[in-house]
Order: C-alpha cells, then sequence, then structure tokens
C-alpha cells in the first residue's frame, strides 16, 4: 500500500511570464501589498511575495511575439487563487481592484458555485494574468 501521507508542502513559488514587468510588479505590489523580495535584471525577472506565497515575474522575450494564454485552449496556469482573510477583505479587495487601471474584471464577488457558503470574483491583471481572490465564510 502506498504511504497517503503527501511528499510537498505547499507552493514556494510560481513563476509567470508577462509581456512587461513594470504593470504587473506595480499591480501586485501597489495595489495588492507584496514586497519585491529580489531580481535579477539580466533575464530579467522580479521575485515578489505577500509574506506566504512568492510569485516570480519573468519577462517575455519578445512581448509583441508573445502568444496570450487562452484558458480553453492552452495548457497551462488557468488562473491563480489567492486567499483573503474575510467576505469584507474580500469587498476590499474589489474596490481596490476594479478601478486599478489595466484591471478587467470577470465577475463580481460571488459563490463560486450556487451552493458554496464562499465568495471569490476573478479578473484579468495588468500583465494579462488570470487571477482570483476567494474568501471562505469565517
Amino acid at each position: 500500500m502506498t504511504d497517503p501521507t503527501p511528499l510537498t508542502l505547499g507552493a514556494h513559488h510560481i513563476g509567470l511570464t508577462v509581456p512587461d514587468l513594470g504593470p504587473t510588479k506595480s499591480f501586485l505590489m501597489d495595489a495588492l501589498g507584496f514586497q519585491q523580495v529580489g531580481e535579477v535584471p539580466d533575464y530579467p525577472a522580479v521575485f515578489v511575495s505577500d509574506g506566504t506565497v512568492m510569485l516570480t515575474l519573468w519577462q517575455a522575450e519578445n512581448p509583441e511575439t508573445a502568444t496570450p494564454f487562452d484558458r480553453r485552449k492552452n495548457i497551462g496556469l488557468h488562473h491563480l487563487a489567492l486567499k483573503v482573510a474575510d467576505f469584507d477583505a474580500l469587498d476590499s479587495v474589489f474596490d481596490r481592484v476594479s478601478t486599478w487601471p489595466g484591471v478587467d474584471i470577470e465577475c463580481a464577488p460571488c459563490p463560486p458555485r450556487p451552493e458554496s457558503p464562499a465568495r471569490h470574483f476573478l479578473c484579468i491583471i495588468p500583465g494579462g494574468l488570470r487571477f482570483e481572490f476567494f474568501a471562505a465564510p469565517q
């Protein structure tokens, strides 16, 4: 019988390629409060963290010819879901994010499924990445 104990401990970091580091880094730091924890200027790459998860932002080599992700056609990261403390925090994040330049809101805070007591919202952030913000009931 296989040992059911997980061999991993959660995400250390998540690497995301963006067309331009500036707008994505600015959104994560200025809108969401992430801190820059490193960089590799020659790649170029920037590392930001909220204290729980680290995101590695990689600059696409040629943004003009890079293919944007299509969640229904491509293999890869469908979206990144970030937890928030509670429903009030979710509403605060939505208020800030929904008016941020370059953000496209897919859905306002609502249950992820009709029967779910949780709430979430989805958006495309600067750089074309699809983010979900999620709050469980208290």
